[in-house]
């Protein structure tokens, strides 16, 4: 299926740009994100007409994103969860335990999908390095330190 992107998408392309998807993720996740359209005649006119406000959005968003990054960036998120002896955490600490610990620090805009885990979740304690993707041009580490409930 033929789609025109109405923001930038990771590994896909950029505003305006008129890809070939599966029918699927067409579908099911860009058009209901509202991240793209069917690309006919009528949408890419459509399209034309709202460019300039479509690309004053994107730069808002763009801009709030790298505002949330530069707070977040390199910071410390200290996370209790309860622990063995020998260090293993009974459970892990998931992407949905980063987010909740980020909404309380003041961070409300971080949901689940924006936290990265590239090792899966985290199943011990110590410090570990997790990315936060706010935005597709935006992605800030984050330290998370694990430490055993008292």
């Amino acid at each position: 299926m033929q789609i025109i992107l109405l923001e930038k998408v990771v590994n896909l392309g950029a505003l305006g740009d008129v890809v070939r998807v599966k029918d699927g993720y067409a579908r099911n996740f860009l058009i209901p994100q509202g991240k793209a359209r069917r690309a006919t005649d009528v949408a890419i006119k459509e399209f034309e007409a709202r460019r300039a406000e479509l690309e004053k959005i994107q730069a808002d968003k763009l801009a709030a994103a790298q505002g949330v990054g530069a707070k977040l960036d390199s910071m410390t998120l200290p996370i209790s969860q309860k622990a063995g002896v020998d260090g293993r955490l009974f459970g892990s600490v998931t992407n949905f335990d980063i987010a909740v610990a980020l909404n309380k620090q003041g961070f409300p805009s971080v949901e689940k999908a924006m936290v990265r885990m590239p090792n899966g979740p985290l199943k011990a304690i110590g410090e570990h390095e997790v990315s936060v993707a706010l935005h597709a041009d935006v992605v800030v580490p984050v330290k998370v330190v694990v430490s055993p409930e008292a």
